[in-house]
């Protein structure tokens, strides 16, 4: 056989018999991993007169064989669910999450700081990153070597522990900023966007990098273009500079717009890069 599919004539003479030895044995090599031509062989020997008989006997072998128990359903997936979300929910990252949401009310409303608005857009987007690089990897879960090994391991599960980190931190810290007073700052949802343009290109760069190394890049990033400018401010205005420099950032349909890219661009980047959370080794 030099073609794609046995030839009909190897078919025919392997259905009825008359196919030399020669000929049989590279044809049942192919028919182990060819499902078309093994279609066309078996359409061609109940085509033959041992046709009926092989199906009388199919018959046969059916009716006498044992039934095979009823399977209970498995509707309790709990285990494996918790097995795979538990590290992005454990450890110091959730009493952080939770520390820099009551710490914004209570900075705003007790000690009646006038840049906890501010300050809390500008840590906001570092929350969900730095989540994500604490919920994966060797030092996130004792038993990542051994997760890494099964089907649902590298991306997949790096993106279900992003999901989860996200669903806790979005909320937590919107609501925090809602009952902060503004301060001049952008609205309290502006920093979701850009927390998940980060988050994003974290995970795209963790492809090269590592997920910590690419949180330090990207996080540290963040809190530098943020809060450089504001601390090396010579009249000491934290306030006034700090949401002067998220409304550039972050305020305004251009700037969400253009996260809005840069989170497209990042996620096509993740995907193209998705094979990359299958070595082990890097994470």
């Amino acid at each position: 056989m030099t073609g794609r599919h046995a030839p009909d004539h190897l078919i025919a003479g392997y259905a009825d018999g008359s196919l030399p030895d020669a000929d049989a044995w590279p044809l049942e090599k192919h028919l182990e991993s060819c499902a078309s031509c093994a279609g066309r062989v078996s359409r061609a020997v109940r085509a033959t007169a041992a046709g009926p008989v092989l199906a009388d006997l199919r018959q046969a072998v059916l009716a006498a064989a044992p039934r095979a128990p009823l399977v209970e359903p498995r509707p309790l997936r709990a285990p494996r669910l918790l097995w795979a979300v538990a590290p992005a929910v454990r450890g110091a990252w959730l009493p952080a999450v939770l520390l820099v949401a009551l710490g914004a009310v209570l900075l705003a409303h007790v000690a009646g700081f006038s840049a906890a608005r501010p300050l809390l857009l500008a840590v906001a987007p570092v929350v969900p990153v730095a989540g994500v690089a604490l919920s994966y990897g060797r030092h996130a879960d004792p038993l990542h070597e051994l997760a890494a090994s099964t089907p649902s391991a590298g991306l997949r599960l790096a993106l279900v522990r992003t999901a989860v980190v996200l669903a806790v931190s979005l909320p937590l810290l919107t609501l925090a900023g809602v009952v902060v007073p503004s301060s001049g700052a952008p609205g309290a949802a502006a920093w979701l966007l850009p927390g998940l343009t980060l988050t994003l290109a974290a995970l795209a760069l963790g492809g090269w990098l590592g997920l910590r190394a690419a949180t330090a890049v990207t996080g540290g990033g963040w809190l530098c273009a943020v809060l450089a400018p504001v601390l090396a401010a010579p009249d000491g205005a934290v306030s006034r500079h700090l949401s002067e420099r998220l409304s550039l950032y972050v305020g305004g349909a251009a700037a969400q717009g253009g996260w809005a890219v840069a989170a497209a661009l990042c996620a096509a980047l993740l995907a193209a890069r998705r094979t990359a959370y299958d070595r082990l080794e890097r994470h």
